[in-house]
């Protein structure tokens, strides 16, 4: 790659921050180079370009860092507008849709599926009450949103919506799998979970996210820590 136009993205293979910036460059058709982080040892290079957060994925563009996902995801869409799919609406109605339900996915719906892994007994049950109540908001706002029962979706059509619910949603059998519980339910909520059901099945999908097993191993260490971690 030419070193004018060069990119690199500093993540983690587990990070759902990270996959969904991963899954952008891909739909965008944009080579970087990937730099895996110890987030436990964070490189040098990581802690210069987000002294603030410290955290992954930070995209470095021309030697100049964009952190925070969402953030990036928008400068990979307005950056590259004649590569790819474009990833946000140009109607500002519909674009304001967006955010607003990624905003709610992330900040809703992530956090209450992040208490089911983390608990156990009442607390997750509670937890488990939480999520289905947000996957049912979700449902409802999706069918104003789409405008239909069901969202036409291909590897040539992916926007910021559909990249933000792979993030959270696209291992959802490897969280099943480890919780013992049915997290998306055909009958609970169809629309979610036709869409879902397609996007894990597109190539590019299946690319970007990791292997199953290898994230039910991850999951499983998580909610061992933390649970050994609040009896402690």
């Amino acid at each position: 790659m030419a070193e004018e136009n060069k990119v690199r993205l500093h993540g983690a293979w587990s990070s759902p921050y990270n996959q969904r910036v991963k899954l952008a460059l891909k739909l965008k058709g944009i080579a970087y180079e990937y730099v895996e982080e110890d987030l436990r040892n964070k490189s040098p290079l990581l802690l210069k370009y987000n002294p603030v957060y410290k955290k992954i994925p930070v995209l470095v563009h021309n030697g100049k860092p964009v952190c925070e996902s969402l953030v990036i995801l928008e400068y990979i869409d307005e950056t590259w507008r004649d590569f790819g799919p474009k990833l946000l609406p140009q109607d500002p109605f519909k674009r304001a849709q967006v955010r607003f339900w990624v905003s709610f996915i992330q900040q809703q719906l992530f956090e209450a599926m992040f208490s089911v892994l983390k608990t156990d007994g009442e607390a997750q049950h509670k937890a488990i009450k939480e999520v289905n109540e947000k996957l049912n908001i979700l449902e409802e706002g999706m069918k104003n949103f789409f405008q239909a029962s069901t969202h036409p979706v291909d590897g040539q059509n992916l926007g910021l919506l559909d990249i933000v619910i792979c993030s959270i949603l696209g291992n959802y059998k490897a969280q099943e799998q480890v919780l013992g519980i049915k997290i998306i339910d055909l009958e609970k909520t169809p629309l979610i979970f036709s869409w879902l059901t397609t996007l894990v099945e597109l190539p590019v999908v299946k690319e970007t996210l990791p292997p199953h097993e290898k994230i039910v191993l991850f999951l499983k260490y998580v909610r061992q820590n933390a649970l050994k971690a609040s009896k402690a």
